[in-house]
Formats: C-alpha cells, structure tokens, sequence
C-alpha cells in the first residue's frame, strides 16, 4: 500500500482521534486547568505508544509537563530528526464568540473547529500518521532515520521551563535537525515551508520629575516635563526613512540578499487584501527600501505599545506631570542579541534625557532569538539564514531543508515556497541549545483562527502534512552528508 492509499483510508480514524485529545482543555495559562495539561500529556502518550514508539515518556517540569518519545532507526549510523510541538492551548476566551463549544470538537465538511486544533495539536499529530503511513508502505519495523518528539506543555505560556528542560536533556535530545510543525502555510493552493522568525524584546520606559504634579500655570515651561521628553524620547527611535535610530540597535543584524527577496516577492502577495486583514487599516507604513512582507519578516522594528502620564480623566486638569511612561517592544532578525539591544536602548533613553529627570528602563526577560533555516541548497550561502551544521552532524541544514521541501512537493504535487514570521517562540531556544539546524513543516493557515474564537484546520491540510512527514523520513535518509560520530 502506497503512503497516500494508508492515510487516506486511515482519515475517520485519524481526525476522531483528534476530536478526542481536542476535548481535553489543555489551558497551561489557567491555573485552574493543570489536571487538564496532564491529562492531555498522558493522552498523547498512549497515543504514542499505540503508534509504536518504543520509548514514552512524560517530563515533569516546575510547571506543566512535556512528553519525549523515541523511534530508534535500524540503522544505528541514521540521522537523527527531532519533532518539535506543543500540547497547551490558547484560553478560548471570549467564550460567546465561538459558534460551537471550543471543546467540543465539530466537523463541518472538510473543517474541524475546536482550540487547539491547528495550533498545535492537529499539527502534532500528523506526525504519527505519517510515520505509520511510511512504514506501512516501506514493510519497515522501523524509520529510515531516528525520530524523536518533543511535544511541550507550556508554549502558550511563553514557554518559562523550556530552555532548562532542552538542557537538562540535552543528551536524550540530541539531535542532527529538528522539524518544528507550529507554523502556518502561505495558502492551501500555496504550499510554503517557514524558513525564520523574528526575535523579540520588550519592556517599559519610565521617565520621573518632581515629586508631585505640579501646576502648569506657576511652574509650566520651567521645570523639565517627563511627558514631553518621553514622547521626543519615542518620536526619536526612528529617522525620517522609517529606520530604527537608536545608536547600535543594528550591531550584527543580517541583512537579507537579493536571492532571499526574490523568493519573498515570488509569493502572490495582494497588499490590499492583506490591509483588510489589518483591523482596518487603510495604508502601509514602515522602513523605505523594504517591501510590506520584507518589513515583518526581515527587518528590525521598535514599537510603541502604550503611553500614558498625567491627568487623563474627564475635565481638564492643568499639570506638568510628575512621571510618564511607555510600553515599548523590539523584534529582531538573525545576528541581533536581546541583551545587547537592551543595552543600547538604555543607553539612548540615558543620553537623551534632559537634565533634572531620571528614568528607569526594564525589559520582561532576557528576550528571544530570532531563528532561521539554512537554505543555501536554494539560494547559496546567506549570512542572513542559518548557519553550518555542527561538527559531527550527519545532515547540514540547507540538505534538511531541501531533503524537506521535496517531501513536502511529492505530498502537495507542486512547487513549495518559502516565507517567514514575523512573531517568534522558543525555536530559537532549540537551535542555540542544541546545535540543531531547523526545518519547519507546517500545514495551518493564517485563516484558522488560532487564538480566537472558532479555531478550525483543514483536515485535507492535516492528511498533506502526514503524507508530507511521511516522504520526510526517507528524504531525511537519503540526504546524509556528514559522519556519524554522535
């Protein structure tokens, strides 16, 4: 039997199993769900199990757990492939929004409507179909290649334990690539692997004066006011073309090639259709020099998420406020580390503060990568995409790449391309900890709704992205280009 015969004769059974870990309301950021993160956890590990997987595992962390599984290859000098995803959901919060119970799953033709369903757990569980469908049709006992899967517990909840866990188990993890399926596909007609996200840093400004308000009508126009150095603070992150101004927030970022925007403007991209999109915006904005999907896939940005000093009730109330604040957040490309931007807008808001105030600026966290795949095997060697495969890897991440968008063509029947994301998650945490190169195969859509109401997937999508893990493993096999010394 062929690998597309099994899956397709296989659909009933796959999507009610589905249904079945969707009903499960695995919110990892409501305290009052963690019964049901474990209870989704031992789910998928049965699940697991049933596939065949000879090794299971549940990992507890200080938070929600992850589950581990492992398929040895026969051949102990095979790659080995790491499946990363995820098993948490979104709260599906506004609750009177949805048209069906979100944790009930509903099919309505060719669509499943239920949280969780594209993000992450149909995505998760294609990965099972599709190594059953290739074992099947090859008459193996096992993978032509090692598969392991990392499935966390805790990625909605901007992943806390994550980067200790990949180190605690940096050995049971090791790994020559690793796929993640937790990214969306340019269109259903448009087959398109992600080859990089963008990193992110945010915090908050807060600029102080005098002790009190004053009154603007004794002491306005000569006293420093923290709003108004705020907002020049604000208004000066970037320079008239729209690029980011502050003195060092470029240091290492890669800047992508010809070659790389050419496959970005290759996409059918309808820049009015994608302004619908935008809560009703009516125009573009942004660095000059960049297109509108070069600006949030490839280019550093500094936003300004809130504002707010002073009397801002009804009436009036005439003051030089006391203090004055903004909420301000920073997305990276490859080259760019948080810590370093950190500092330099430190030092920025430091340098041009006026005399007589003081301010303060924090930052939530150490802040993340942003992450790529290698695809030189498309476009030749990029300092702005990926890097060389580690010493003793037996793949290097543009033949991964590659070996993936071929199994992703024979599934789909036509050319894939490539995009990237704008948003970020704990990717990076993967390819820095384990010295792994990153290929993403993914089936959702930008339509699917993930963290709002009536979440659905295409399940057609879900059976393409089983057909495409699939021919991944043997591609994965054949693509071997380095020793096996791990």
């Amino acid at each position: 039997m062929d690998v597309r015969t099994y899956i397709e004769d296989r659909r009933a059974e796959f999507v009610g199993g589905l249904k079945e870990w969707l009903a499960i309301p695995s919110i990892s950021a409501d305290p009052g769900h963690r019964d049901d993160v474990r209870r989704s956890a031992a789910w998928l590990a049965r699940h697991l199990e049933a596939t065949g997987f000879p090794v299971v595992e549940v990992w507890e962390t200080p938070g929600m757990p992850a589950v581990f599984a492992e398929w040895p290859a026969a051949d102990p000098d095979a790659p080995v492939v790491l499946v990363y995803g995820h098993h948490d959901v979104q709260p599906a919060d506004p609750v009177g929004e949805w048209e069906t119970d979100p944790f009930t799953p509903v099919e309505r033709g060719d669509r499943l409507i239920g949280r969780g369903a594209s993000d992450d757990k149909g995505q998760v569980l294609f990965h099972t179909l599709g190594l059953r469908a290739a074992l099947a049709a090859s008459g193996a006992d096992a993978p032509p290649v090692t598969v392991k899967l990392l499935v966390e517990g805790e990625e909605e909840s901007g992943s806390p334990h994550f980067a200790d866990l990949l180190t605690r188990n940096r050995d049971r993890l090791a790994c020559d690539a690793a796929v993640i399926s937790d990214t969306t596909m340019w269109a259903a007609g448009t087959p398109s692997m992600c080859v990089g996200m963008r990193g992110l840093t945010d915090g908050q400004i807060d600029v102080h004066g005098a002790e009190t308000d004053l009154h603007s009508g004794s002491f306005g126009g000569a006293v420093p006011n923290p709003a108004e150095a705020l907002a020049d603070l604000l208004s000066g992150m970037h320079d008239a073309d729209g690029r980011v101004a502050i003195p060092g927030f470029h240091d290492g970022a890669a800047e992508a090639t010809e070659a790389e925007r050419a496959l970005i403007a290759k996409l059918p991209f309808d820049e009015a259709a994608w302004l619908r999109t935008a809560g009703g915006s009516t125009a573009t904005a942004g660095e000059a020099g960049y297109s509108t999907l070069e600006r949030v896939w490839v280019r550093p940005t500094a936003e300004i998420n809130g504002m707010w000093s002073g009397h801002t009730g009804a009436g009036s109330k005439t003051i030089v406020p006391r203090s004055a604040h903004a909420k301000v957040s920073f997305r990276l490309v490859p080259g760019q580390e948080p810590l370093h931007v950190q500092d330099r807008v430190r030092a920025y808001v430091e340098a041009g503060l006026p005399p007589g105030l003081r301010a303060e600026v924090t930052f939530t966290g150490p802040g993340v990568r942003a992450c790529a795949s290698d695809i030189s095997a498309v476009v030749g060697p990029s300092p702005a995409l990926g890097g060389p495969a580690p010493a003793g890897s037996r793949l290097d991440g543009g033949t991964a790449v590659r070996a993936a968008r071929t199994a992703m063509e024979r599934a789909f029947g036509t050319e894939v391309l490539f995009t990237r994301e704008g948003g970020s998650g704990p990717e990076a945490d993967i390819a820095d900890i384990l010295g792994a190169p990153l290929v993403f195969v993914a089936v959702g859509l930008d339509d699917d709704r993930i963290h709002a109401p009536n979440e659905k997937v295409e399940i057609p999508l879900l059976l393409k992205g089983a057909e495409s893990a699939a021919h991944l493993w043997a591609e994965l096999g054949r693509a071997r280009t380095g020793p096996a010394d791990r």
